[in-house]
């Protein structure tokens, strides 16, 4: 028996006209503009990383968290683990625990600072490098399909726009250390 006499929305992305529509009936007045941005922003997002993780980093042997570590590495160099977790926009925790898992399959090192050698610097392995670097192609490959989906001006629009969002949320201390 359907809880709701109203249709259901089809799937994960069909769900924001759906929320739409009926949180403005529960709760006249809301920015429905506003609601849009952000629930199509945060499914089409979830949607890629989605796709990502399915078609080429579970295929590498590792989860989109290992990939967005390795990835901070691999363009950043080496990383006290707690700036490697800020640039990765994961907890400390996440990247201690990952930074072990990741060790054992020999793709980060974990070192002692020499100035304190209670923090831990991670870098990558030769190994780790040479699998990123590779992994990395076919994830880029698959950034352009979606991108593929809007034309070249619509990719640099959509690029400014979240951009702006991006440099805003920075300026308004929005976007918060771990």
């Amino acid at each position: 028996m359907s809880t709701s006499p109203d249709p259901v929305p089809e799937g994960f992305l069909s769900f924001t006209e759906v929320a739409l529509d009926r949180a403005g009936e529960r709760l006249p007045g809301i920015d429905r503009s506003a609601m849009a941005m952000v629930l199509l922003l945060h499914r089409v997002a979830s949607a890629i990383v989605y796709d990502l993780e399915s078609t080429v980093h579970r295929p590498a042997g590792w989860s989109w968290s290992a990939f967005r570590m390795l990835f901070t590495l691999w363009i950043c160099g080496p990383q006290e683990a707690g700036r490697c977790a800020e640039l990765a926009g994961m907890s400390r925790a996440a990247v201690s625990s990952l930074a072990k898992t990741l060790e054992a399959a020999g793709l980060v090192q974990r070192t002692d600072d020499p100035r304190d050698r209670r923090t831990v610097v991670l870098s990558l392995t030769a190994d780790g490098s040479d699998r990123l670097a590779e992994t990395f192609g076919t994830h880029n490959r698959r950034e352009r399909d979606w991108a593929g989906l809007l034309t070249a001006e619509e990719v640099a629009t959509l690029n400014g726009i979240l951009g702006k969002l991006a440099g805003a949320a920075q300026e308004q201390d929005w976007v918060r250390r771990r």
